[in-house]
């Protein structure tokens, strides 16, 4: 059992979180919001879950590092600068990292990787997702998660090989591109569908969050793993030993 600082803690993921340590038999060390001093919780916790926004990384990651605890990310909008600090922090503790913490994603990502890297170029892969309409970034981390699975599965880089946002005269597709749609609207906890569309024939794999809690569950369950670990960064596949 561990002890479980929660980052994040006044938000709709941090009430999830804080529901499902308790049920689970950790104990929750405490919760920080915007304002509060990260650095006390880390003091008194085994471990944190940072569900809070990328403006905090830096110094949640500098809490993590002087507390000699490990940290589970499950912040999304993610820059190429976050993930420098991460790597660096990963050098003095345990990071996990991730753009969704469901079990069933992570699955989902292993399985979109495995189509991509079997079918090859000839067919086109799309990625659709829909969140609530109070989410503020686009594409979904999940999303670009999936399409990093799709990459890599091919052997390219996402970034030279992405379609998002078409509007109007677009031209026709790129030959190998990996496509991107975010619809927002409702209370739609996340759907995310990736279709690999070939000659006369379509293939959709698809994930659907009925609840927040599905990622509560996941990320305390990272967060046991992590426990213990020496410093690194770390997937939610080597939770689940893919």
């Amino acid at each position: 059992m561990a002890n479980i600082g929660v980052i994040g803690s006044k938000g709709a993921m941090g009430e999830a979180l804080r529901r499902v340590i308790e049920a689970s038999g950790h104990d929750y060390a405490g919760g920080v919001d915007k304002g509060d001093d990260v650095g006390d919780l880390a003091d008194v916790s085994d471990v944190l879950v940072d569900f809070s926004a990328p403006a905090a990384l830096q110094a949640n990651l500098h809490a993590a590092i002087g507390a000699g605890v490990p940290i589970v990310i499950g912040t999304t909008g993610l820059e190429p600068g976050h993930h420098e600090a991460i790597d660096h922090a990963a050098r003095a503790v345990p990071v996990l990292q991730t753009g969704n913490t469901s079990l069933g994603v992570t699955l989902l990502a292993h399985l979109v990787q495995e189509a991509a890297a079997r079918l090859g170029p000839d067919w086109d892969i799309e990625i659709v997702e829909m969140h609530h309409r109070r989410k503020v970034d686009a594409p979904s981390g999940t999303a670009i998660l999936l399409g990093e699975a799709a990459a890599e599965g091919r052997g390219i880089d996402l970034a030279t090989n992405r379609e998002s946002g078409r509007d109007g005269q677009t031209g026709a597709r790129e030959r190998g591109a990996i496509g991107f749609a975010a619809l927002r609207g409702g209370t739609v906890a996340g759907e995310h569908s990736v279709i690999l569309a070939g000659e006369q024939e379509r293939i959709t794999l698809s994930h659907s969050a009925e609840n927040r809690e599905i990622f509560a569950r996941g990320a305390i369950k990272a967060a046991d793993w992590l426990k213990g670990r020496e410093p690194g960064r770390y997937t939610m596949e080597q939770v689940l030993g893919l």
